[in-house]
């Protein structure tokens, strides 16, 4: 300890960078690629410089820009398609930027002279509406903008590490005759204390877009190779990279629904299959028809199986179109339906053949298929050609010999249940 302060010893210079700068520990201890949230927008606001920012400078009351526009973003973060990262950057020295100036990557645009009163203004017509400032006009920015994190009231790795790189950045620069080609500014909190010192570089790729990507665990001897590999060559330095802007510009405007939207389509495309796939699963009670060996003829709306046996067909597209009414709606309408239909065909057979057994077996039938129908059973029937020897009660007691008749299918949820009703079809 070199000295002391109010009785507490104080660390030198040499201390503190064992201890916070590039000398610490845990440099390089861990993996640094895919470190950075995801992200399509960055706004810079240039405001003061790294000595006067306070450890959380958007809720600072001693700072009332960026405290005004970081809750403007947030309030209307709903509003704004592209997720958009905001962050402060020095803009004390007054050449490249003053305070109150915008810079907008991969827009590269710069809007001066932003103030309290006309912040609401600002993020409704370029961060929610995406168009230019009515009140002020873009200027276009050119070459490249590195961003190194210098926000030491924050943090002491990056209030070590950043200003030192700064200095080598400006110094090698100079060396290379590029200072109206690359431009270095100090900014707030970026994220990942730990890789400091951390650096973003915005600079056009090789096809001529704006690209955005973070370096961590940069030291000043690897300045150099920044400068000459990365912005003069677009090659990416593998071992220093933490990630990089989400989406370019030309590819956020082809989405014109936000993220959120989209995710509720799907979600809604994969409730729909699963209940679909879910009412074909309980095909035995949901209303729809089941075939004689086990299928089902409303599979889907355009089903072409003929398997079944004839007439089948026509009766599960009735029960299918039927099944999407509610139950009640069902039974009641099928109670209505059902005591008419029985009115009317047994009085027709009743005036066609004076009363023949055939009219009252009608009757019985009808009256069967619609306690299972209304149960919501299966019901199919068909005519039974063949000759059977076989008694049943008839109405009133007497037995009769059964000629013709018909086969009465019922699916349940169990199984295939059959069960037969001859009526006699002999004349009276």
């Amino acid at each position: 300890m070199a000295a002391t302060e109010n009785g507490s010893p104080v660390p030198d210079a040499e201390e503190e960078a064992v201890k916070f700068g590039f000398q610490r520990p845990e440099m390089y201890s861990s993996n640094l690629a895919n470190t950075v949230d995801a992200y399509d927008r960055h706004v810079f606001l240039c405001y003061k410089c790294p000595k006067d920012w306070l450890p959380r400078l958007e809720d600072s009351e001693a700072d009332p820009l960026p405290k005004v526009l970081s809750a403007a973003v947030k309030a209307r973060k709903n509003d704004i398609n592209l997720k958009t990262k905001l962050t402060i950057c020095g803009g004390c020295n007054g050449t490249n930027c003053s305070d109150g100036d915008v810079l907008i990557f991969p827009d590269m645009v710069k809007y001066k002279g932003l103030t309290e009163l006309t912040v609401d203004e600002f993020v409704d017509d370029v961060l929610v509406n995406g168009k230019q400032w009515d009140s002020v006009q873009p200027e276009v920015l050119t070459g490249s903008h590195l961003f190194v994190c210098a926000h030491g009231s924050r943090d002491k790795r990056c209030g070590l590490c950043g200003p030192a790189l700064i200095e080598k950045l400006e110094e090698e620069i100079e060396l290379r005759g590029i200072k109206n080609e690359i431009f270095v500014s100090p900014c707030s909190h970026i994220g990942g204390h730990k890789y400091a010192g951390n650096l973003i570089i915005y600079s056009p790729d090789a096809e001529g877009k704006i690209s955005g990507h973070w370096y961590g665990y940069v030291t000043p001897d690897d300045v150099p190779e920044l400068l000459d590999q990365h912005i003069s060559k677009g090659q990416v330095i593998e071992r220093l990279w933490r990630g990089q802007m989400g989406v370019s510009l030309a590819e956020g405007e082809k989405t014109d629904e936000k993220p959120s939207k989209g995710k509720e389509k799907k979600a809604k495309k994969h409730l729909k299959e699963a209940t679909v796939k879910d009412d074909k699963e309980k095909a035995p009670t949901s209303g729809c028809c089941q075939g004689s060996k086990g299928t089902s003829c409303c599979n889907d709306g355009n089903s072409d199986d003929t398997s079944g046996p004839k007439g089948t067909k026509g009766l599960c597209n009735l029960s299918c179109w039927v099944g999407k009414w509610e139950q009640h709606e069902l039974l009641t309408a099928a109670a209505v339906v059902g005591a008419v239909a029985a009115a009317a065909v047994a009085y027709s057979f009743y005036k066609s053949f004076k009363a023949s057994r055939l009219s009252l077996c009608w009757v019985a039938f009808l009256r069967i298929f619609m306690v299972h129908f209304s149960e919501g059973k299966l019901v199919t029937w068909r005519g039974v050609a063949e000759q059977r020897q076989r008694s049943m009660s008839a109405v009133g007691g007497e037995a009769v010999q059964a000629a013709r008749g018909f086969r009465l299918t019922t699916g349940t949820s169990s199984g295939l249940h059959v069960s037969e009703y001859f009526c006699d079809t002999l004349p009276a």
